[in-house]
This record gives C-alpha cells, structure tokens and sequence, in this order.
C-alpha cells in the first residue's frame, strides 16, 4: 500500500477535473488531472443542459442543423448564418443554437459561448426552460476552456431558470456543471450544496452520485464516499470512471482486495482506454514485492 498511497491519498486538491467526453471527472492523480476535450452538443444524444426544444415548425431544421454541426461544421456555421438573416425575435435562439454547437465542435468555445448566450437574450422571458437551457450551453462552453467565473455567471442564470420551470433533470444537470466550477474556484462548500441538489432532483443521476463520492473522498470522507460511489455503480454498473474511482476510494479505506477487483473490472471493460492503463498501473504498484 505504502507505494500506492502517494499517488491516491492528495486528498487536499480543492478542485474537481474538468468533465470528459461521457460527462464525468477523471479520477487518476489529483494532483495531475487528464486534460480532455469536452464534447460540442449533440444531436443524436443530447444531455439534459443541452438540447433546447423548438417548436414544431422549425424542430426538423433545428435537428437537420445540429447533425451538420456535428459533420460539418464549417458548413453549419454557413447554414446558421443563412437562417438568422431571415428569422425575427425569438426565432432566432434556434439558429444561434446550431451556430454554438457548430462552433463547439470546432473547439471556437468563446465564440460558441457568446451564440448561446445570443440565443437566451432574443428569446422572451417566458421561455423559462429554453432560456435555461441556453443559458446553461453557455456555461459549458465557458467550462470547456477552463474559465470558470464565466462559466459560473451563465451557469447560475440556468439555474435560475430551471429552478422556476420546476424541470428537476435540468435542475439536476446545471447544479452539476455548477458543481464543477464552484469545485474549481475552489468553493468547495458551495459544491457540496450544488451537489446535494443535484441528488435531491436527479436521483437517478450517476453522474451527480460519481461527482459527490469524489469530493467526499477528496475531503477525506470516505464512509461518505463509498455510500455515494455504491449508488453511482448501482445506476450505471459498468462505467470507466466510476469502477476507477470505486477502487480509489476501497483503497484509501484499506480495502486492497476490493480495489484490486474495481481496477480489474476497469481493465477487462475496456482494456485500450485511458482509465484501464491508470487502473492497470494502480495493480502493478499492488503486486510489486
């Protein structure tokens, strides 16, 4: 264990990484957190803070839009620009949309950040959700380059919003994204309460269980952290981050054998990925004489 501890036990880091491609945070060394690109909006599989619905009239172009962001970006980007200069008003937010998520696939975050946040102000003030939504895209723009004051403001406009549209996924997915940029700003208090309602609104939500079991470990609350990772495992049993850090935290609580199986599991799910080598380093250091 004595080999192991020193790359496990920088329980001290205020921060939580950054989300990665599936939504969660990287759980190698805390001290050197995998940088990875966030993903732009999809089309095909949206979260909950991303896909803003759109009236009948215009969802098939909005849909049509987002699938070429994803493709072609370069030429979404044309094709939202086409579609602003002939809408009015709110009909806009739609177009601004396609433009944010054509503009995050190209990595262009602040520029995808500023179109998301176009998008919320053209549209009126009844459209609680959307805005939110909206609002909420902007933040994880802001998240993506590591800027998270910014991100934190659009964030908590979101959150705002879909408090009051009583929309407890959305609730659950902005206080999430809170979570990470109050954890990152080093406001770890506040991350917890972001946390608690992310559980409190999305209890079927792995990601808010996985989130809160890694900030309790990070705080050296391991009872705490072993309820909450059990939970995330519960809802998503086979799962990279969540088996990497299950074995993470039975190791801090001196469950070797325990975190030996959590890391092998990591290992056979997916032996190319990134979490198996980290899994697959954390065993090596366990069987050395």
């Amino acid at each position: 264990m004595s080999l192991l501890l020193p790359l496990l036990a920088h329980t001290a880091t205020p921060a939580l990484t950054p989300p990665d491609v599936s939504g969660l945070p990287p759980t190698a060394s805390d001290s050197q957190p995998a940088k990875r690109r966030r993903p732009a909006p999809s089309a095909s599989k949206p979260t909950e803070t991303v896909a803003a619905p759109a009236p009948d009239a215009t969802s098939d172009r909005l849909q049509t839009c987002l699938h070429q962001a994803q493709s072609d970006p370069d030429n979404a980007i044309k094709t939202a620009g086409d579609w602003l200069s002939e809408s009015k008003g709110g009909a806009k937010a739609f177009a601004y949309q396609c433009l944010g998520a054509a503009l995050a696939q190209l990595g262009s975050w602040q520029e995808a950040e500023y179109a998301f946040q176009q998008g919320r102000e053209v549209l009126p003030v009844t459209e609680t959700v959307q805005r939110a939504r909206l609002a909420a895209m902007a933040g994880n723009a802001a998240l993506a380059e590591e800027r998270y004051d910014a991100a934190l403001a659009s964030l908590d406009l979101a959150s705002t919003g879909a408090v009051n549209s009583g929309d407890n996924a959305l609730i659950a997915g902005i206080a999430i994204d809170r979570a990470r940029a109050l954890a990152n700003l080093g406001r770890l208090a506040e991350t917890g309460e972001a946390l608690a309602t992310a559980r409190q609104a999305g209890p079927n939500n792995a990601d808010a269980w996985l989130l809160s079991a890694t900030l309790a470990r990070r705080e050296g609350k391991l009872a705490e952290a072993q309820g909450y990772i059990e939970k995330a495992a519960a809802l998503r049993p086979v799962d990279l981050e969540i088996g990497l850090e299950a074995g993470v935290i039975a190791m801090l609580s001196g469950r070797e054998d325990a975190a030996r199986k959590s890391w092998k599991s990591v290992v056979d799910a997916d032996p190319a990925s990134p979490e198996a080598q980290i899994a697959q380093s954390y065993i090596a250091q366990l069987d050395k004489p």
